[in-house]
């Protein structure tokens, strides 16, 4: 891994798992409680304000564990509440210019799909990708077919920057997809639809040691 890249659990959040009642914000902070060290705030459906709300909220949260905060595609926000990063998305702007308009200030992440996303995100000056769908999940369905575990084999043998696997992980699969060569994991339901959040966290962590 990288000097900027110090976590190996990448949580990315979804309000829509919860019910009415129920609070992303406990779940993000029990998360963190239990050692996960960095968060991306991915809301995409959300009216800006309501998203730069939840960033500052977000950015207060992770300041108390010491931990990273990333921003899905929206670089304005992410430099209105002082995030630790960006997350890009195949449509947004490319990594040269978030670095240009932030001053370089970024830990920039990107979501990618096949080897040759991967190829280009690191071309443009990513710091790190998330590389998926690897297994099959509801979140995922949009990007198509699982690439499954030879699509992260084949992908380390031609990028040098990290790289996360997601899609569809939970603590049966996390020793596979290590083997495979991922750097780390991205999740988002295995945790924040787990019963227990605490307990799975914990245990992912430990399975990524």
């Amino acid at each position: 891994m990288s000097e900027k890249i110090d976590f190996n659990l990448y949580l990315i959040t979804d309000r829509k798992l919860f019910k009415a009642g129920c609070s992303m914000y406990v779940a993000i902070e029990t998360a963190l409680e239990a050692g996960i060290k960095a968060v991306q705030l991915r809301e995409k459906d959300l009216p800006i304000r309501e998203i730069l709300d939840m960033a500052y909220w977000m950015r207060e949260l992770t300041d108390e564990f010491n931990a990273k905060l990333f921003i899905n595609d929206r670089v304005d926000v992410a430099m209105a509440v002082n995030a630790d990063g960006v997350h890009l998305t195949q449509n947004s702007m490319p990594a040269y210019a978030v670095r240009k308009i932030s001053g370089d200030k970024f830990i920039i992440g990107q979501s990618t799909h096949n080897i040759e996303e991967a190829l280009k995100a690191q071309e443009e000056g990513v710091d790190f990708i998330t590389l998926g769908p690897v297994f099959k999940t509801p979140s995922k369905m949009q990007y198509g077919e699982p690439i499954g575990i030879e699509a992260i084999k084949n992908a380390k043998k031609s990028v040098s920057i990290p790289l996360f696997a997601i899609g569809g992980i939970k603590p049966e699969n996390v020793q596979k997809v290590r083997s495979a060569g991922a750097d780390g994991i991205a999740l988002i339901s295995a945790i924040l639809a787990a019963e227990d959040k605490r307990q799975i966290s914990e245990e992912i962590l430990r399975l990524l040691k």
